[in-house]
């Protein structure tokens, strides 16, 4: 039966089964060393010239093959012992070996923190890049904040809900990406930008608090640290105002760094807040950077922004949403809504929280009622059939007794990121996509077939070099 490596400090003088991966191998002469890896830990196995079969074989390992070792675990003397690994006091003296599979020699060291190697490369081979210890690292701690929070949620009565990844395409600040319907021939569904109208629907179905970790598309231009797909912490909640959503994420932030993150300071508690208008007069963005010691990698400046403008013109000097076109105006504000007043000066219930300069959360409370949402359509100037072909279900939804009801998304990945102390997003993702959008390990996006092409009622209108034309 197999024992982790990180178990073999229990079993000094037992005889155990070991499987992993052949980290480093060295040759003294009658005794070769390797360094064998799981996901628990590492260990050193001893291979002694008195087993010559057991040796020859020892002789050909190299990095990066799979191995099933049984052998015997022994007390290191003190002077031998390695501190810098959690089983650093003891060794295994092999027995017997199998080896499960080879491998290629890599085609970048595995052994370092991949920085220094060019990510192209990293990415064209990330089934091998993830096993160093650093991405490992990342990835399970993840993993851990996902169950955090799963766990903190469902205490408080949150259901997760799973929505759709195939829906309609409605402008919601990103191009879609469309998905073409074979068994309906000439129309498409559209990958979610976000939950936001479902997880709306779900408040009129009466779940009241909904949460999911949502996989979200935006087909963007290339934007630096963005991937075309993301994932966010969703969340909404009924009968809630600003407050309310605004204690339970800022309690589970604190909460689940200092339970996982423990070396961590946060710098003030509660976060401090301060409106849009204060952030940008005094520090020139909406995501203000309040650490004290930006030097400091564990610090972290929590900090709530409010009081957002709902509308700002575009560059043909119509209206159009800041953030979110569900968002309700600040109660204040709602008569000048639904008058057409004064539009610029009209404040949305938009919350967002920044992160040593990042944003990482943001949200609203909603307008629940049918007559406020289609006058935001109104101010945005979108035709009333426009409205309805878009928003129909939304604004029917809301004569159906839906509740007052606001929500929050988390930047997942931003925020795991930030924890993690890593520069981009793409290192605390098992398979990131280039900056333009291409998976460089599976190829994609790549050709469809002539035939697929049919199905599908698709015709391909080629793309003609501008250069051939001499333009």
């Amino acid at each position: 039966m197999r024992t982790l490596i990180k178990d073999i400090v229990k079993n000094e003088g037992q005889k155990v089964e070991l499987n992993g991966w052949v980290d480093v191998r060295r040759d003294h002469g009658k005794i070769i060393f390797i360094d064998l890896r799981d996901r628990s830990s590492k260990c050193q196995v001893v291979f002694i010239g008195k087993d010559k079969d057991l040796y020859a074989k020892a002789t050909i390992l190299r990095p990066e093959w799979v191995v099933k070792i049984t052998g015997q675990v022994n007390k290191r003397p003190d002077k031998l012992i390695n501190k810098d690994l959690d089983t650093g006091e003891y060794e295994i003296l092999a027995e017997e070996m199998e080896i499960l599979n080879e491998s290629k020699t890599p085609p970048f060291e595995l052994g370092t923190d991949g920085y220094e190697v060019n990510e192209e490369i990293r990415m064209k081979n990330r089934y091998l890049d993830v096993r160093r210890e650093r991405l490992q690292k990342n990835i399970r701690n993840r993993s851990k904040m996902i169950t955090f929070a799963t766990n903190f949620l469902q205490d408080k009565d949150f259901v997760q809900v799973e929505t759709p990844v195939l829906s309609k395409s409605t402008p919601e600040g990103a191009r879609d990406y469309l998905v073409p319907s074979r068994v309906q021939p000439g129309k498409f569904y559209a990958l979610p930008q976000s939950p936001q109208q479902y997880k709306q629907l779900l408040m009129t179905s009466g779940i009241e608090r909904y949460f999911q970790f949502a996989r979200c598309f935006r087909d963007e231009d290339t934007r630096g640290d963005r991937q075309p797909e993301f994932t966010q912490l969703d969340m909404e909640m009924s009968f809630v105002e600003e407050e309310d959503v605004m204690g339970v994420v800022e309690e589970m932030l604190i909460k689940m760094i200092g339970e996982l993150y423990p070396e961590k300071k946060i710098q003030t508690v509660p976060f401090p807040r301060m409106t849009y208008k204060e952030a940008m007069d005094k520090y020139g963005t909406d995501r203000p950077d309040l650490r004290e010691n930006k030097d400091d990698p564990n610090l972290l400046a929590f900090c709530w922004v409010v009081d957002f403008p709902f509308f700002e013109k575009t560059d043909d000097g119509k209206w159009t949403f800041t953030h979110n076109p569900f968002s309700a105006p600040k109660p204040e504000y709602m008569k000048m809504l639904m008058d057409g007043e004064n539009i610029g000066e009209i404040l949305t219930t938009q919350y967002d929280i920044s992160l040593n300069g990042w944003e990482i959360v943001g949200g609203s409370i909603r307008n629940h009622q049918s007559e406020a949402l289609r006058k935001v359509f109104e101010v945005m100037g979108l035709e009333e059939e426009k409205v309805q072909e878009n928003f129909g279900h939304m604004l029917e939804a809301f004569n159906n007794g839906t509740p007052p009801h606001g929500g929050i998304a988390y930047g997942f990945d931003r925020l795991v990121m930030i924890l993690q102390n890593e520069p981009n997003i793409r290192e605390v993702i098992a398979f990131p996509k280039t900056g333009d959008g291409r998976d460089l390990m599976m190829e994609a996006p790549s050709e469809a077939g002539k035939d697929q092409l049919k199905e599908l009622s698709i015709e391909i209108n080629p793309v003609r070099d501008k250069k051939s034309d001499g333009k």
